[in-house]
């Protein structure tokens, strides 16, 4: 490495959760992308920023490459597949459990980028260190990846070498945010994204892809405290009815942690009050989603 300040975009790409939001949160040293166990839990793009004396690595972690069924789907694919073109470094990230013949389609992808691509297997920690080299060579040989590095994103396992090696592989390049800018995303989407996650980590089957949630007011008071309204949108009675629960029981423990979480985004105590609403068919509907923020 020479004295040079090099700097640029690098996207994460993969299958729906294989890790790309731990990964970036890891990478950042505190969370900016909701993580749950449900796949296509990112919808939208996400930057976040990550500043050292020598370089400046942006992160764009994209929506999970799948088969979509919705028009939020193919907007949430359009969005991965379009990040290909934007960028200096393309992180392809894997489940070293679950490997599939699906990843082929997201290589073929990688072959309209002019851009390096680093393999990026992840969860080593849950396999056994015999079955990484076989792995690895069965990767090699369908693309020609500039590195390939195994890495747990959960325990932070690899990812100091990934940092480093994008440091040596980025350009040259200007300091594009202040040093302690974390991500360019505003404090509302990030609300939102909040809410949905607590609605997510409590809920089950259709509910979590169902939701949507949009913030209707957002007021600082005297006192420094910011009050939040916020409308939830699902798209049948029945699922209001599952997210309110029993006497409002449910809605009111999803307020509870999603207030708590965007307290300690903000700095500043806050009061958060929730509607939940049905919007029929959304995810289907262009004007719906460009009004809930769906591009």
């Amino acid at each position: 490495m020479t004295n040079t300040f090099r700097s640029g975009y690098v996207s994460i790409i993969g299958r729906p959760n294989v890790g790309k939001s731990t990964l970036l949160n890891n990478i950042l040293g505190q969370k900016v992308a909701i993580v749950t166990e449900r796949p296509q839990t990112t919808r939208n793009k996400l930057v976040g920023i990550r500043t050292f004396p020598d370089a400046q690595i942006i992160f764009i972690d994209t929506p999970g490459i799948h088969e979509p069924k919705h028009l939020l789907g193919k907007r949430m694919v359009r969005a991965a597949q379009e990040v290909l073109q934007e960028i200096d470094i393309v992180l392809f990230m894997i489940d070293a459990e679950r490997a599939v013949a699906k990843d082929k389609e997201i290589i073929a992808l990688l072959k309209d980028t002019g851009s390096p691509v680093f393999l990026l297997i992840n969860k080593i920690d849950s396999m056994k260190k015999t079955d990484l080299l076989p792995l690895i060579d069965t990767y090699r040989a369908l693309y020609p990846f500039r590195e390939i590095l195994p890495v747990s994103a959960e325990s932070g396992e690899g990812v100091d070498i990934v940092i480093e090696k994008i440091k040596e592989t980025l350009p040259p390049g200007p300091k594009y945010y202040a040093d302690d800018m974390l991500t360019d995303q505003m404090e509302r989407f990030m609300a939102t994204e909040i809410i949905r996650e607590k609605i997510m980590l409590k809920t089950s089957e259709e509910i979590p892809h169902s939701v949507a949630v949009e913030v209707l007011e957002w007021k600082e008071r005297e006192d420094g405290m910011v009050a939040i309204s916020a409308n939830i949108y699902v798209e049948r009675e029945g699922q209001k009815g599952i997210i309110i629960g029993k006497n409002g029981a449910l809605l009111k423990m999803i307020g509870t942690n999603a207030r708590h979480d965007i307290e300690r985004l903000l700095g500043t105590k806050v009061f958060l009050q929730l509607w939940v609403k049905v919007r029929s068919g959304w995810r289907d509907d262009n004007s719906a989603l460009k009004e809930l923020g769906y591009p």
